[in-house]
């Protein structure tokens, strides 16, 4: 009897050990995986970043050839500051807006970018806000006049598939096209994203037809867009400055 408790003990206690062994080794391949694989894992970001930023102004490319485009087309990348000021010790590219959104609005850092493509100059935003369930992020370009809309582009973290999520399509993102962010009286309010009967050809509305069943993402867009353009409300007027003095 004491032969047989002895084997069982001994048993338990190796089961035991090759578990906590196995779990080890499973941790550290894991670890080393994630180490390994970081430095990939953030080029695809920074070029899917190029991406997103070329989508606004019409320029479609895929991961490998986005920064060669990037390159071309993007003249500059400015980082400004709550007054319109650029900061020329801020790397604009570099800037997160989840973490800027979090600090005090007049120490937060406001990156620009601005884009020559087939001869005409754009003025490239940063967005980033909330949806229902989680952040919504894109980049909004507009027409050398700081007031027509060029293109956007949207995604998110956690939208519904099929409701929220429909800011990632195509439709949705094609509605901004030559939108207006100034009202009739000169007041910057963005773009709208509203139910109702909304006229597409409209462009002088300052709204777009939103995604059915989906009102606070699209209030959230819509907030968004607002929200961070008034940021960028007086760089845009020393440029219309500059533009009238030069005349």
């Amino acid at each position: 009897m004491e032969e047989k408790s002895v084997n069982k003990t001994n048993s338990n206690g190796y089961t035991f050990l090759f578990a906590v062994i196995m779990v080890l080794v499973v941790a550290s391949v894991l670890a080393f995986t994630a180490t390994s694989l970081q430095p990939i894992q953030r080029e695809n970001v920074r070029q899917e970043k190029m991406q997103s930023i070329l989508a606004t102004i019409g320029v479609e490319t895929d991961r490998a050839g986005a920064e060669e485009l990037y390159n071309q087309y993007i003249t500059e990348a400015l980082t400004l500051d709550q007054n319109g000021d650029v900061k020329e010790d801020v790397d604009a590219f570099t800037v997160d807006l989840a973490k800027e959104l979090k600090r005090p609005v007049a120490e937060q850092n406001y990156p620009l970018y601005i884009a020559d493509y087939e001869g005409s100059k754009y003025y490239i935003v940063p967005l980033r806000g909330n949806g229902l369930w989680n952040a919504i992020f894109g980049y909004i370009s507009l027409k050398d006049d700081v007031n027509t809309i060029k293109g956007a582009t949207f995604d998110h973290l956690g939208e519904t598939p099929g409701l929220g999520a429909e800011i990632t399509k195509e439709w949705f993102k094609e509605s901004f096209s030559n939108e207006k962010i100034f009202d009739s009286n000169g007041n910057l309010i963005g773009v709208s994203v509203v139910k109702g009967d909304i006229d597409p050809s409209d462009k002088e509305d300052n709204k777009v037809d939103a995604i059915s069943g989906a009102t606070i993402t699209g209030d959230g867009v819509s907030d968004m867009i607002s929200e961070r353009l008034q940021r960028y409300l007086p760089y845009f007027k020393q440029q219309t400055e500059i533009k009238v003095a030069t005349k």
